[in-house]
């Protein structure tokens, strides 16, 4: 009769803690929210502020995020931070963002769970600044224009920020590029002034609401999109680093159709070709020397290289300017000075502190390899990096190698400038290692002269 008992009172004690669970994320309420969208550019940028209230009679250590499907599959970054203090001394401390999924989710929503620094007791308010950036998320309409049209693109969202909580009162802005507006849904009250458009303030909606709005206006930014970056870093403890980065650059604006015309092109440049880019600008490390830049023909020689004690930026210019559906691949590579970058852990292990990421300004990557090439006779490499990557190790064989150096390689998709933040690689070496190559050529001369010596002294004449 117990062991009969002992199932039902498992499934009683979790229904009960389940029933805990979905009130305690319930009891959670946002008292204002406020949304500004900034639309200036092709990487669409939204700031949240969230005055969160705990309803409830527990304490609150997480706060949910919800994203529509539609925006959670171009989702690129997610930061949190609170706000601690009065308006005068207020200051900003980062949260830790996870995804996580809610079984009551309608629709496919996709949430993020904000941990908070001390649980929220009952009766307690707390202010949450949420930063979240999307890519490919504006769609250029009409899809084909000529050299001499601006580029008109749609965006897509809610006038209604989607929560998995009960809002009180939210309001909503959007800042677009120029007053150039075409169309935009409205959703009483809607106000426009100049460039921004605001929605809201709405009060009192449930959980879950969703109102779709489009916004039809131009964007003339260049659409910069790199399909593919391979950046390989090779360590070499003779003094040196050396990057080469491998681009596909691909301009994912409104396709160009017709003829080009460079004469209009040129001669008038504000009108003829407003939403192509010529001009890329590349923000390198400082220090940095033997630059080259070149593409499938050969060495391309319109850059321009400024340098100081704190930056160098490399002004590239391709051969062609890209229009809408254009593509151009290149390669670009540095060195650097090793004892800026390579350091040695209080373990005893050596590590790279490098910069994630892509070097070129407004630019979103879609697929990002990373190749760190260790020195031979490395072992034990492993990353830390502050966002999740895939990784995998590799062998590459160059000259005078005779096991091969270790790659680690690093790679991330849906990449963009904020994600230009350090990373490190840690490995151990063993000194002994750097004679390796010295006493290879070392034996090579000494044999090459040993024989040169015997040949000679040999006597290969023939003699009675």
């Amino acid at each position: 009769m117990e062991a009969l008992q002992r199932p039902s009172l498992v499934l009683f004690i979790f229904s009960l803690l389940s029933l805990l669970v979905s009130s305690s994320s319930s009891d959670i309420q946002i008292v204002n929210a406020e949304r500004r969208i900034d639309l200036t550019s092709h990487i669409v940028r939204a700031f949240l502020t969230l005055k969160v209230e705990n309803k409830g009679t527990s304490a609150a250590s997480e706060v949910f995020l919800a994203f529509p499907p539609t925006e959670a599959e171009h989702l690129a970054l997610v930061k949190a931070q609170a706000a601690v203090g009065k308006k005068k001394r207020r200051t900003y401390v980062p949260l830790d963002v996870k995804p996580t999924e809610l079984p009551d989710a309608p629709n496919g929503a996709k949430h993020f769970s904000i941990i908070l620094l001390n649980p929220l007791s009952s009766g307690e308010t707390a202010t949450l600044e949420v930063l979240y950036i999307l890519t490919h998320s504006l769609e250029p309409f009409p899809k084909e224009i000529s050299q001499s049209e601006s580029q008109l693109v749609y965006y897509r969202d809610s006038a209604l920020i989607l929560s998995p909580y009960h809002v009180k009162q939210q309001t909503s802005f959007i800042k677009a590029p120029s007053t150039k507006v075409e169309s935009f849904t409205n959703v009483e009250p809607t106000n426009r002034a100049g460039t921004e458009l605001k929605y809201g303030p709405y009060e009192d909606r449930p959980p879950y609401s969703y109102s779709p709005i489009i916004i039809h206006f131009e964007n003339n930014h260049p659409f910069a999109v790199v399909e593919e970056l391979i950046r390989e870093v090779e360590i070499s403890h003779w003094g040196s680093l050396q990057i080469t980065e491998s681009y596909k650059l691909f301009h994912a604006g409104a396709r160009h159709k017709g003829v080009f015309s460079r004469v209009e092109y040129q001669s008038r440049p504000s009108v003829s070709g407003v939403s192509s880019f010529k001009h890329l600008l590349a923000r390198l490390p400082p220090r940095v020397h033997s630059v080259y830049y070149r593409d499938e023909i050969g060495n391309v020689s319109s850059s321009h290289l400024r340098t100081d004690s704190r930056k160098s930026e490399l002004e590239i210019e391709p051969r062609y300017p890209l229009f809408g559906g254009w593509k151009s691949t290149f390669v670009i590579g540095y060195g650097l000075p090793l004892q800026d970058f390579l350091f040695e852990s209080p373990d005893g292990r050596r590590y790279l502190n490098f910069t994630f990421g892509c070097p070129l300004a407004e630019t979103v990557v879609d697929k990002l390899i990373i190749k760190v090439v260790l020195p031979e006779g490395s072992k034990d490499p492993s990353a830390v990096v502050p966002f999740p990557v895939e990784q995998h190790l590799e062998v590459k064989y160059s000259y005078l190698d005779v096991v091969g150096r270790t790659v680690l390689v690093l790679e991330k998709k849906n990449v963009i400038p904020d994600h230009n933040i350090p990373f490190q690689v840690y490995y151990t070496f063993n000194p002994i290692f750097m004679l390796a190559e010295p006493l290879m050529l070392t034996s090579a001369f000494f044999l090459f002269f040993t024989a040169c010596v015997a040949y000679l002294h040999m006597d290969l004449s023939i003699r009675k």
